[in-house]
C-alpha cells in the first residue's frame, strides 16, 4: 500500500530507500534503529519487470519494515515524464507486498550525493552515485520521522 504521509508509516524496523532509474536503480537499507543507513549496490537491469522482483527479495531477506522512494519532482514541484514513471513503478510494487511504501521528494539528490563524493573518476560516479541518493532519500525520510 502506498501512504500519502509519515503519520501511519511503521516507527520501528528497516526500512529501504529507492532511488529509482530506467537502467540503474539506488538502494539503500537502515538498520533497525534507523541511526545508520548504508548505500548498497544499485541494481542494474535490461527489463524493468525484473527490478520489482530484486526489490521484493531485498526486502524479504533484510525484512524490510517500509520502503521508502524518492519521487522525482520538478524544481518547482511539478511532475515530470520520469515522476509518472516512478509512481508506475511504485504501484507495481505495492500490487505485490503489503509492505508499506512512501514517497518523499528527491529534488537534487543526485546532486547533492554526487557533491558528497568529492572528485572520483567518471566510472565512480556511474557505479555509486545512484546508491548514494538513495541513501540521502532514506535519510531524509528518517529524519522527517523524527520531527
Amino acid at each position: 500500500m502506498i501512504l500519502g504521509d509519515f503519520k501511519v508509516f511503521p516507527r520501528i524496523g528497516r526500512l529501504i530507500g529507492i532511488d529509482w532509474g530506467a537502467r540503474r536503480t539506488g538502494i539503500a537499507i537502515s538498520d533497525e534503529t534507523r541511526k545508520f543507513v548504508f548505500a548498497r549496490d544499485p541494481i542494474v537491469m535490461k527489463k524493468s519487470d525484473e527490478l520489482v522482483d530484486k526489490i521484493l527479495n531485498l526486502v524479504r531477506a533484510e525484512k524490510i519494515a517500509g520502503i521508502v522512494i524518492g519521487l522525482p519532482l520538478r524544481t518547482d514541484g511539478s511532475e515530470s515524464d520520469t515522476t509518472k514513471m516512478v509512481r508506475e513503478f511504485a504501484e507495481s510494487l505495492a500490487t505485490a507486498t503489503d509492505t508499506p511504501i512512501i514517497f518523499i521528494d528527491e529534488t537534487l539528490s543526485s546532486t547533492a550525493a554526487q557533491e558528497e563524493m568529492g572528485r572520483v573518476r567518471v566510472r565512480d560516479i556511474k557505479e555509486k552515485l545512484d546508491s548514494n541518493a538513495a541513501r540521502l532519500i532514506l535519510e531524509n525520510a528518517i529524519a522527517m520521522m523524527g520531527r
